[in-house]
């Protein structure tokens, strides 16, 4: 009996290889079996071609490509496609030409149309002027090719459509199709040829129409798809999205010719928000703020980030001297401090005296000055007479003196001949009158601060004007006496604007606020009274930065005659959601959406209920409010901000 043949035992070697190709093996099914699963995942649940469309799912689709081009292409014609609001995917192909093959079928047409035009000739028949035109289009391209100016290209264009609706597709279609006529652009539907389209338009880099025409480098350029305004940058702060392309709108103002910006808006429609949220985020960059606020808005974002708030009323304590002189540094400025303050104060006490307002008569405008020529010049005596009394002259050694106050200039026209008396007497209400002492003594502030506000809400409304000269006149010395990259906030600016002299002021802070590092921004809603102002329409020109947010339909014809709106940018500015406008940066502007996290929402919302709800987070308020101030001296922001 014949045993079995003995096996030889296994290698451990060999069985742990096995099990690992094994192993292997089952890794590589379960991969395939998983892209599998994920192309039926993403895979429509049906694609059903025919010869003129297609359908995919529930979506009706077109492809088209593009056969005919006009002789000359601009710039961005194909931006009104890509800028269309409807679904559409895009595809180009570019093949690049040996520059060779190009110069000698160069060579071989003008040959071909020389040839035509001299049969013609001998017909006699009347010289073709379209064959003139291709022989001299052909002799120009021929000469760059030859230089290395131009290079030649094969191009392919095309598009899908998709839609809800057969009806809408053919829609859409036909005003896809116009669009391009209009610029001589000429595209067909792929009949037949659906399904290869939409393999060409979809990312697989795969040219299976095949439908391709010539191009030079320069034609091939203007088909640029991306025209829309980029204002990212690498510095700077967010603003908000660009709604053209969806991109962030990240900017630095003081990187234009100027930090100046103005702000536009009907009320409701978000200027303050947008301005807090700007101001917010460039503290966190070291940027200081000063904010006018004649409306009580900036308390809580104050609060918040450790500011200083400044509440300026006929009963509070606060003091701002006006006759106070700039503790500046440079020599030459130092020797004129006391003759540019004495121009400051000329315009600050017209305003204390009535101001020189804009009255409207018929088509044109009339000022009513404040004061005579008399007046004028005794009020100047006056100035020079009251600073001299308290040891302040020209010499900037002098400058370190204790100012004078009002109460002083009123002595000192109480007891000068000419019109010095009745002077004393118009200015009288501000030393012992109705409105004595807020502007009438030393100043006993000494703003050392990240963030200021200066509230006006309290002051009566003939004060106002006067408040908000008084305190700029505040800021605008301490800038020139220590540099720093500063904002300065105006708020309800056309108070400003409704008086020729604090008109000019603010003007002339917009003018020189460069040389300081300082960019002033000014707010109102009141679009026809600050562009009523000549000196309004001149700081608008004089501003680097605009905003436009929602507008009432009789401010959208102001705005665009000054900014030279388009009919869809006049129609959408009347018709922005809460939020949105137009953001202009120099030569730029976009469509764009403000955005800010529920952190800085819960700091700088002006919302009613939105406060309500900050206000009372037990009652079921649902922002992510910090508890606790921002501490901005080490930078840190709890809280997400």
């Amino acid at each position: 009996m014949l045993g079995r043949k003995k096996q030889p035992p296994l290698d451990p070697v060999a069985v742990a290889q096995m099990q690992r190709a094994h192993e292997e093996q089952e890794v590589q099914a379960a991969f395939q079996k998983g892209i599998t699963a994920l192309r039926d995942f993403i895979a429509p649940s049906s694609l059903e071609f025919s010869s003129t469309h297609f359908q995919l799912g529930t979506r009706y689709a077109r492809t088209y490509y593009v056969y005919g081009y006009p002789r000359q292409l601009y710039t961005g014609w194909l931006s009104s496609m890509v800028n269309l609001d409807e679904v559409i995917d895009i595809s180009m192909y570019v093949y690049p030409v040996e520059s060779q093959v190009v110069l000698e079928n160069l060579r071989k047409k003008v040959t071909q149309l020389e040839a035509g035009i001299q049969i013609e000739a001998e017909k006699g028949r009347v010289r073709d002027p379209g064959k003139q035109a291709a022989i001299q289009d052909a002799e120009e391209m021929r000469d760059r090719l030859q230089v290395g100016e131009e290079r030649f290209f094969r191009f392919g264009l095309y598009f899908t459509l998709y839609t809800g609706s057969m009806d809408e597709l053919e829609f859409v279609a036909h005003k896809v199709e116009s669009m391009l006529g209009q610029q001589l652009v000429y595209s067909k539907a792929a009949t037949s040829q659906q399904e290869q389209g939409l393999n060409s338009t979809v990312p697989q880099l795969i040219d299976q129409l095949q439908i391709r025409r010539n191009m030079s480098t320069g034609a091939l350029s203007t088909s640029f798809p991306f025209t829309s305004a980029d204002l990212s940058m690498d510095t700077g702060i967010l603003y908000g999205i660009n709604m053209h392309n969806s991109g962030l709108v990240i900017f630095d103002r003081f990187s234009l010719e100027n930090g100046n910006s103005v702000v536009f808006a009907k009320s409701g429609a978000g200027k303050s928000f947008t301005v807090k949220l700007e101001a917010i985020r460039s503290m966190m960059f070291g940027t200081e703020i000063f904010i006018i606020d004649p409306e009580n808005e900036y308390q809580r974002m104050c609060d918040a980030v450790g500011g200083a708030y400044v509440r300026l009323s006929l009963n509070s304590s606060t003091r701002i001297n006006p006759f106070d002189l700039p503790k500046v540094v440079d020599s030459e400025e130092a020797d004129n401090a006391l003759r540019s303050n004495l121009i400051t104060l000329h315009g600050l006490l017209r305003l204390m005296m009535g101001g020189a307002q804009v009255q409207m008569q018929g088509a044109g405008a009339m000022m009513a000055p404040a004061l005579s020529p008399a007046e004028e010049a005794d009020l100047d005596a006056a100035l020079i007479e009251t600073y001299a009394k308290a040891g302040i002259t020209n010499d900037p050694l002098t400058h370190n003196a204790t100012p004078p106050a009002i109460v002083d200039l009123y002595d000192t026209l109480l007891h000068m001949g000419g019109t010095g008396p009745q002077l004393a007497q118009r200015l009288r209400k501000y030393t012992s009158g109705t409105f004595a002492g807020i502007f009438s003594q030393q100043s006993n502030i000494d703003i050392d601060n990240p963030l200021v506000v200066f509230n006006l809400r309290d002051l009566e409304d003939e004060l106002r004007p006067v408040a908000m000269y008084i305190v700029l006149n505040y800021i605008w010395n301490k800038t020139k006496s220590d540099q720093k990259r500063r904002i300065l906030i105006v708020d309800e600016a056309w108070q400003l604007m409704k008086y020729e002299d604090s008109a000019n002021f603010l003007f002339s802070l917009a003018k020189r606020a460069r040389k300081y590092n300082l960019g002033i921004t000014t707010i109102t809603q009141d679009v026809e009274d600050f562009m009523g102002s000549r000196m309004g329409r001149a700081i608008v020109a004089n501003a680097s930065m605009q905003f436009l947010l929602k507008q009432s339909p009789s401010a959208v014809d102001v705005l665009s005659d000054v900014f030279k709106l388009t009919s869809e940018e006049r129609k959408r500015l009347s018709q922005f959601p809460v939020g949105q406008g137009l953001f202009f940066a120099g030569q730029n502007h976009v469509h764009i959406q403000i955005v800010a996290s529920p952190t800085e929402t819960g700091l700088i919302t002006t919302n009613p209920e939105e406060v309500q709800q900050i206000e009372s987070p037990l009652e079921g308020g649902d922002f992510n409010q910090p508890q606790g101030t921002i501490d901005l001296g080490n930078r840190l922001y709890p809280g997400g901000l």
